[in-house]
C-alpha cells in the first residue's frame, strides 16, 4: 500500500514491450510530431502574414492551430524519450503538468471548435450582420472566453485527481497521465465531489454539443433556401473543413471515454488514445488546407516565397 505523499513518480504504459517495436514506435511518433508540428506552423504563420486571412474564421483557426500544437507537444515528447532510452518512468510534479496541459488543450479545442461554429452560422444565416457580430473585439472576446473556460476546467480536474489518495500502486495503463488512470489508483470514495466533477463536465461538454447541432440545424437549412446548386454548394464547403474535424474529435473522444466496458482492452485502449491525442493535430490542417482555397493559396505562397528567399 502506498499513499499519494510517498509517489515520487509514476510508470507510464510502454508503447511496446521488445527494442525493435520500441524503436519503430518512436520513429512513427517523431514523424507524426513533425507532420502536426510543420502542418500547425504554417498554418498559423500563412493566417498572421497574410493579411487577407485577417477574419474571424482564420482567426479562430490560428487559435485552433495552437491548441493542437499545445496538445501533441504535451504527450509526444515523453512518449518518444521513454521508447528511446526504454524507461517508463515520469515524476509526479511531471505527471501533474502533462494532465493539466493535456485537458487545457483538448477543453480549449473543443471549446474553440464550438466558437467556430458560431462563426459558420452567422456567415451563412446572417450574412448581413457579419461584420457586426463579429468584430474584432466580439472575436477576441470569445477565443479569451474559450482559453479562459478550458484554464479553470483543467485547474478543476488536476486539483481533483491530485488531491485524492492514491493506495494501488503508481503504474498507469495509459502511455501518458490522464485523469481516468489516475482515478484507478486512488483508494478515496468521495462520490459527492466526483458527482460534482462529472456534472460539471457534462454540463459543458452536452452544452457545447447542444449548440453546436441547434446552429448546424439552422445552417442547414439555411443552405438548402439558397436557390443556385452552386451556391449552396460553396456555402457548404465552407463549413465542411469544421464539420470533419468537429466529428473526427468528438466520435474518437466519446468512444474512448464511453465505450462500453464488455469490449475495453490494454490494445484497444492504447490505440484509441493515440487516435485522440496524436493524430487529430496532424491531420487537422491538413483537413481545412485542402478544403480551403484561400488558405491554400496562402500556405503556397508561405512556402514558395521561403523557398526562393534562400
Amino acid at each position: 500500500m502506498s499513499n499519494s505523499s510517498s509517489i515520487s513518480h509514476f510508470l507510464l504504459l510502454p508503447l511496446a514491450n521488445t527494442r525493435q517495436l520500441q524503436l519503430l514506435h518512436f520513429c512513427l511518433f517523431l514523424g507524426i510530431s513533425l507532420a502536426a508540428l510543420l502542418g500547425n506552423g504554417l498554418v498559423i504563420s500563412a493566417v498572421a502574414c497574410g493579411h487577407h486571412l485577417h477574419s474571424p474564421m482564420f482567426f479562430f483557426l490560428l487559435h485552433l492551430a495552437l491548441t493542437d500544437l499545445g496538445s501533441i507537444l504535451t504527450t509526444v515528447p515523453k512518449a518518444i524519450h521513454n521508447s528511446l532510452w526504454d524507461t517508463k518512468n515520469i515524476s509526479y510534479k511531471g505527471c501533474a503538468a502533462q494532465l493539466f496541459l493535456f485537458v487545457f488543450f483538448i477543453s480549449a479545442e473543443y471549446f474553440l471548435l464550438t466558437v467556430m461554429c458560431y462563426d459558420r452560422y452567422v456567415s451563412i444565416c446572417k450574412p448581413l450582420h457579419y461584420g457586426t457580430l463579429l468584430g474584432s473585439r466580439a472575436c477576441a472576446h470569445m477565443a479569451a472566453a474559450a482559453w479562459a473556460s478550458a484554464f479553470l476546467y483543467s485547474l478543476l480536474h488536476t486539483a481533483n485527481t491530485f488531491s485524492l489518495p492514491l493506495c494501488h500502486g503508481n503504474a498507469l495503463g495509459q502511455f501518458f497521465c490522464e485523469v481516468p488512470q489516475i482515478l484507478k489508483l486512488s483508494c478515496s470514495h468521495s462520490k459527492l465531489r466526483d458527482f460534482g466533477i462529472l456534472a460539471v463536465s457534462a454540463c459543458l461538454a452536452l452544452g457545447c454539443f447542444v449548440f453546436i447541432v441547434f446552429s448546424y440545424v439552422q445552417i442547414f437549412r439555411a443552405v438548402l433556401r439558397i436557390p443556385s446548386e452552386q451556391g449552396r454548394h460553396k456555402a457548404f464547403s465552407t463549413c465542411l473543413p469544421h464539420l470533419a474535424v468537429l466529428s473526427v474529435f468528438v466520435s474518437i473522444g466519446t468512444f474512448a471515454y464511453l465505450k462500453p466496458p464488455s469490449i475495453s482492452s490494454p490494445s484497444l485502449d492504447l490505440a484509441l488514445s493515440v487516435l485522440y491525442s496524436v493524430v487529430p493535430p496532424a491531420l487537422n490542417p491538413l483537413i481545412y488546407s485542402l478544403r480551403n482555397q484561400e488558405l491554400k493559396a496562402a500556405l503556397w505562397t508561405l512556402i514558395t516565397g521561403k523557398f526562393h528567399k534562400q
